[in-house]
């Protein structure tokens, strides 16, 4: 099964992580099919913090792969969060 889950990089106590999309046998941080966003939960000031492509994690759900709970938590608050400057203007 592939799934759409969170890749941990960065340093100690200076988490970063990759939201890619791998087979569920792989590794955590193992081998991936393909990066679709980043979540840095550290980022200060001006240094975004979490971007996803929605149309490659589209793509992959309409083929089969399913999301962390995490990740779809992550990306719905990215769609909140690009739906609202939308909606202002």
């Amino acid at each position: 099964m592939v799934v759409i889950r969170l890749a941990r990089g960065g340093a100690k106590k200076r988490p970063f992580y990759n939201i890619v999309v791998a087979d569920a046998r792989e590794r955590r941080d193992g081998r991936f099919i393909e990066r679709v966003g980043f979540y840095n939960p550290v980022a200060a000031g001006a240094e975004q913090g979490l971007r996803v492509a929605f149309d490659r994690v589209s793509h992959w759900t309409a083929t089969g792969a399913r999301m962390s709970p995490t990740v779809a938590r992550l990306v719905g608050q990215a769609q909140a969060a690009a739906a609202a400057p939308a909606a202002a203007a």
